[in-house]
């Protein structure tokens, strides 16, 4: 039986985590994963570079924004790698965000064919929706799906 390498090169953390050489390199330049050099300059991941990976890669797929990951991975003892409990304690602090999110997403979708709360008054169903551009005063932008979307987060918190 081979023996574990401690270490591991780009292309080998590239293949084992399912990403590209490239984005190791995009998340080593956020700071979200770290190397060292050889002497001739090459790259060497520690094997737990795999599970930080792992770990960026299901918070970005639930909607996790890279800077909010950062922050998580930071929050971490001696920048270590996250644990099962570690990855249970931050997931929980997401959960109102990613509920708040969800409800936005979830109203999107339901008003989608109807209007997209720009306030254009273009539809003939703006007039009712939003007589008089009654909106404008809020703002620009699709301000019915903005303003829904403050006014869950206010509530949320």
């Amino acid at each position: 039986m081979a023996p574990i390498v401690k270490e591991l090169t780009v292309g080998q953390v590239a293949e084992r985590a399912g990403v590209a050489v490239s984005a190791l390199h995009f998340y080593e330049r956020q700071g979200l994963i770290h190397s060292r050099r050889t002497v001739g300059n090459q790259r060497r991941y520690r094997r737990d570079t795999l599970r930080r990976v792992s770990f960026i890669r299901i918070s970005q797929r639930v909607g996790m924004p890279l800077a909010r990951i950062r922050q998580a991975l930071d929050s971490l003892p001696e920048n270590r790698t996250p644990t099962r409990e570690d990855w249970a304690h931050l997931s929980q602090q997401w959960r109102t965000e990613l509920d708040a999110r969800i409800s936005q997403l979830a109203r999107l979708r339901d008003d989608l064919t109807g209007c997209i709360g720009c306030g254009c008054l273009s539809l003939s169903t703006c007039t009712l929706s939003n007589p008089e551009d009654e909106l404008a005063a809020a703002g620009p932008g699709p301000r019915r799906l903005m303003v829904d979307a403050l006014k869950e987060d206010f509530d949320a918190h």
